[in-house]
């Protein structure tokens, strides 16, 4: 098992933003979250990635407590955050091999090791490039790739394709489904899109307002409810994903 939560609640004074959530991911899963703003999705994951400590409940990722163990977890890991955090002084390779130095990893390995992912996600004709000049699709595979330096056991992505247009958004999909056939990487990926849910994860977590209403795969959620994947959360929430 890759990671396990348990009974997980983290509180901000009086406002309880996850409320006893309970599931597992499996080895080698790609495990997603359904939900609107607000539903708690990338708060569950920022303690998952030991950025956030729970206020109650555990959490184990690769049989370590994330409490006890949070720099062991960290790197054996890998995350992409919503927002863009890579560095505009930097180049688009020095932004793959000053982050491998974080990991103790040496300068030439991390320069053979950023050359490798560069050409897995296209871009290692712009590896001189600073990144201000970058597409939001080729940030995005950016940061996938930068993610991966460390060669992690889970990816942690938080809503990875939002803002992304139709086109740049399938090439990332085919990214990740190319990595699932390369690796034996698990992933722990957040969206807005059912299509996106449908197509890369064996099993969703459909979360509301700080918990989830139910944790299965997009077969058997529309297989017993009835409908598409988006009719299911609807039936479940009675509200859009994208209120």
């Amino acid at each position: 098992m890759i990671a396990e939560v348990h009974n997980l609640k983290k509180s901000y004074g009086q406002f309880e933003a996850v409320k006893g959530m309970t599931f597992c991911i499996e080895n080698g899963e790609f495990f997603g979250f359904l939900g609107p703003n607000g539903a708690g999705k990338t708060t569950v994951m920022r303690m998952i990635s030991c950025f956030f400590p729970p206020t109650s409940g555990s959490v184990n990722v690769l049989g370590l407590d994330v409490t006890e163990h949070p720099s062991e977890v960290k790197s054996r890991i890998g995350v992409v955050a919503q927002d863009n955090n890579l560095d505009p002084d930097f180049s688009v390779m020095e932004n793959l091999t000053v982050y491998a130095t974080y990991y103790g990893i040496s300068r030439k390995a991390a320069k053979a090791k950023a050359q490798e992912l560069l050409e897995f996600v296209e871009l290692a004709e712009r590896k001189n490039d600073r990144i201000q000049s970058l597409s939001g699709g080729m940030l995005r595979r950016l940061q996938i790739a930068r993610s991966l330096v460390n060669s992690p056991e889970l990816l942690i992505l938080d809503e990875p394709t939002t803002g992304l247009d139709p086109h740049s958004r399938r090439a990332l999909w085919e990214k990740l489904q190319s990595l699932r056939e390369k690796t034996n990487i698990t992933v722990l990926i957040s969206t807005h899109y059912m299509e996106e849910a449908e197509k890369l994860c064996n099993r969703v977590a459909i979360m509301d307002q700080g918990h989830a209403v139910t944790v299965d795969s997009p077969k058997n959620l529309t297989s017993a409810h009835g409908g598409t994947l988006e009719d299911v959360y609807l039936k479940l929430t009675g509200k859009p994903l994208d209120n």
